[in-house]
């Protein structure tokens, strides 16, 4: 349990922005009581290309959390995305020693699970475990205490470049800030986002960030599958930019304001003011010319989204359907476009809940990661900020993660 008055801070870094979410708990419950945000121009799809930048953007982002908040961040919990993060299911078997599930035999049983040859220059970041089985009897959540002679359990394991993680826990260091553990984004996203129901009877959790698409299925209250996609928002706007011939910066800032992924739902006269290059006048077009540059790359984004989940096997689980969140859910039309691409699959965006505090401020699905992080450590994290060593908790990492981070910062220093 964290202690009452904690201060928790999750720090989203995506290829577009830094985001910072501060958060004090109360009587057991989280209260919003920061928030800090900066253009990340250091990274492309997840991955730092540029060190100075994004430590520049960080502390901008913190220095903003911290007015707001009325208290100094020295330590967080970090995101970590972009195209090199990977994924599979393991499993694995062990003999219950004692008759009597044990927790020693779930943790040998995890560590059996995870016993796969993985290159050297990546590193398992999750093992999250999906259901145990004692004996023939499957489905289990929780084995402890049951009887039995044979355990056995199915996991998500999730991977990253260890040179990519390397860099971000670089980058957060030179920032001032200790890290206290890392999470892939779209399974914090999923902690603020989805209601354990949708996560029981089968949901997908997309967010679409600027550089990537993540997605994470879920069913039976467990996580079945998760993959990225090397495409964002920073297409469309890329797109626009092209097709009006206007400034990435001009193109981003109508993308927000008039942009629309459904064309059908733009008015015949509606028109818009695009800003010309080289210091030409800004021109009058018609807001559907606007949406027929997006609908093509956001109907293609959906796609691979809906290609990779059928590939996957799991189409047929998703009886809540799907979730989107990030902040190209924001676009409008994008609900209905991607239901028609998902196959007339129910569709919705997904907006941060479970918090008190600044809600109305976070009310918005580009906080979801940021707030998914606040809300993963209020539920994994004991007092002094180290992680519960609970084998039959929904995300269970492997033992020493923090100390591997240690290790990652000595071979970086």
């Amino acid at each position: 349990m964290v202690k009452e008055e904690e201060v928790i801070v999750g720090i989203d870094i995506g290829t577009t922005k830094i985001c910072v979410v501060v958060s004090k708990v109360s009587e057991g419950k989280i209260n919003i009581v920061g928030i800090g945000s900066h253009p990340s121009s250091g990274l492309r799809k997840g991955v730092v290309v540029n060190m100075d930048n994004t430590i520049n953007s960080i502390k901008k982002a913190v220095h903003e959390a911290e007015l707001m908040a009325g208290v100094k961040i020295t330590s967080c919990i970090a995101s970590i995305g972009g195209a090199h993060i990977k994924s599979f299911n393991s499993n694995g078997v062990v003999a219950i020693k004692e008759k009597e599930v044990k927790e020693d035999d779930i943790i040998r049983a995890i560590d059996a699970a995870k016993a796969v040859a993985i290159p050297a220059d990546r590193q398992i970041i999750h093992v999250i475990p999906q259901e145990y089985i004692v004996d023939d009897q499957d489905g289990i959540k929780d084995p402890l205490g049951i009887q039995g002679v044979r355990l056995e359990v199915k996991v998500h394991i999730i991977t990253g470049s260890v040179s990519a993680a390397q860099n971000i826990l670089k980058c957060l260091k030179m920032a001032g800030l200790e890290v206290e553990d890392i999470v892939v984004g779209q399974l914090a996203s999923s902690e603020a986002t989805l209601s354990p129901e949708e996560k029981e009877i089968g949901v997908a959790l997309i967010d679409i960030g600027g550089g990537t698409s993540d997605i994470a299925i879920f069913s039976n209250g467990s996580i079945k599958f998760t993959s990225i996609i090397p495409f964002g928002g920073n297409n469309i706007t890329n797109d626009i930019a092209i097709g009006l011939r206007t400034p990435l910066e001009e193109a981003e800032k109508i993308k927000k304001k008039h942009g629309c992924a459904f064309s059908g739902m733009v008015g015949a006269n509606e028109t818009i003011e695009v800003p010309s290059v080289g210091g030409r006048k800004p021109r009058v077009l018609m807001r559907k010319t606007l949406a027929d540059i997006i609908e093509p790359r956001v109907e293609e984004i959906g796609r691979m989204i809906y290609e990779e989940i059928r590939k996957s096997g799991t189409e047929r689980i998703l009886a809540s359907g799907a979730v989107i969140t990030g902040g190209t859910a924001n676009l409008e039309g994008i609900v209905e476009l991607f239901e028609n691409v998902f196959n007339n699959m129910p569709v919705r965006r997904g907006y941060p809940q479970g918090v008190g505090g600044l809600v109305d401020v976070i009310n918005n699905p580009i906080y979801s990661t940021g707030v998914g992080l606040v809300l993963y450590g209020m539920r994994h994290f004991k007092e002094k900020g180290r992680r519960k060593r609970r084998s039959s908790k929904y995300f269970m990492e492997t033992r020493n993660l923090l100390s591997r981070m240690r290790k990652w910062f000595e071979e970086t220093f």
